[in-house]
């Protein structure tokens, strides 16, 4: 059964850090590409970042760009998206997903995600 648990969201004050996790179990996080999306109220889902599998490519969203890094351990089946420098703006429900082979921002091309977990950056 594929399953992905995102954890590590919270309450931090403008300027702080969080790291988000992403932990898969059903399938090999080898093959698949993992991306992270968000959706504050009222809006659309947005893509955030991903990680390819087959060389690791990375991609960003020009709004988290030099703030927001992802990465993966293949080993514990887990990908990480490490924010900095948070703003209000980035307050919003973050999800990740999952998909065979190449990332995407595109949240269409992903076939299985989580539940998400809650990042509210406010003072």
């Amino acid at each position: 059964q594929v399953q992905l648990v995102e954890s590590g969201g919270g309450l931090v004050q403008p300027g702080g850090s969080l790291r988000l996790s992403c932990a898969v179990s059903g399938f090999a996080l080898d093959y698949y590409a993992i991306g992270w999306f968000r959706q504050a109220p009222g809006k659309e889902r947005e893509g955030v970042s991903c990680i390819s599998s087959e060389d690791g490519s990375t991609y960003y969203a020009n709004s988290v760009k030099g703030r927001f890094t992802i990465s993966r351990d293949n080993a514990k089946n887990t990908v990480y998206l490490q924010m900095n420098s948070l703003k209000p703006e980035d307050t919003a429900i973050y999800y990740c997903a999952a998909v065979q082979g190449t990332g995407s921002l595109w949240a269409a091309k992903y076939d299985y995600w989580g539940q998400g977990t809650q990042v509210t950056v406010s003072s």
